[in-house]
């Protein structure tokens, strides 16, 4: 009944719900004319910002939602655009997706354009080359693929490698204000929050949204208070230390 609910909310619905600053998350079907309309959708809408999502050319095995049985209900928002039916994303989504097409993107849309799904040196390098206007540190809930990195442990990797070009974000593995401290201490910009934004509208819709992130923004500021960190600008790098520079010590 939750999952149906939430996923009849349309572009126009979110748009209107509040006065947040709203980015939107684009996934980029073989049918680039769904991704046109979408974009042209969002930007009537007042959205700030695309979000491209460049690590889903296909759908991960995902064994916890085929162990719970998960049925995800029709896609409102392309609805009539594409089938809405799910089976996978085989023959939905665009596998062929690449760094050129950050070009198309734009030609289509003049909102800034982030890019999700980053984990390496390499391709945080890419995508300052391509012009990106941000790039978020992503390991799609670690849903996708067996053995990826948790974000936090490639995030410095990531903000080195851009050297201040962009800002940097980290998404995955957010559940407590001090997940949030060590983000912003290892330079992460801000951080994205999903699973528990998703168990709050679960529990209690919009104001159980509105309590989960209290609950972090509280958290946040007792670790900054407990870490002498009056604003935020005062949490460093030397509030933190990783699991490589325990051992060091050690040695």
């Amino acid at each position: 009944m939750v999952l149906s609910s939430v996923s009849s909310c349309t572009i126009e619905e979110v748009a209107s719900s509040c006065n947040a600053i709203r980015f939107f998350q684009l996934y980029v079907y073989k049918n680039r004319d769904v991704a046109t309309q979408l974009v042209q959708r969002v930007e009537r809408n007042g959205y700030k910002a695309i979000v491209l999502t460049v690590d889903v050319p296909m759908l991960g095995r995902r064994e916890a939602d085929i162990k719970n049985k998960m049925i995800v209900p029709p896609l409102k928002n392309i609805e009539g655009l594409v089938s809405t039916e799910v089976n996978n994303g085989v023959g939905t989504l665009d596998a062929s997706l690449c760094w050129r097409d950050i070009g198309w993107l734009r030609s289509i849309t003049n909102l800034p354009i982030l890019i999700k799904g980053v984990l390496t040196r390499e391709d945080a390098i890419k995508a300052t080359e391509v012009g990106v206007a941000g790039i978020v540190v992503s390991n799609h809930g670690a849903c996708q693929l067996d053995y990826t990195p948790a974000t936090i442990t490639v995030l410095e990797e990531v903000v080195h490698a851009v050297g201040g070009k962009v800002p940097v974000f980290l998404d995955g593995g957010v559940r407590r204000g001090t997940d949030v401290f060590k983000a912003l201490a290892l330079g992460a910009q801000a951080v994205l929050i999903g699973r528990p934004v998703v168990y709050g509208l679960a529990a209690k819709g919009e104001y159980g949204v509105r309590k989960v992130i209290q609950m972090l923004k509280d958290e946040l500021e007792l670790t900054m208070a407990l870490s002498g960190c009056p604003s935020v600008k005062d949490i460093t790098r030397s509030h933190v230390r990783t699991e490589h520079e325990k051992i060091h010590s050690m040695l």
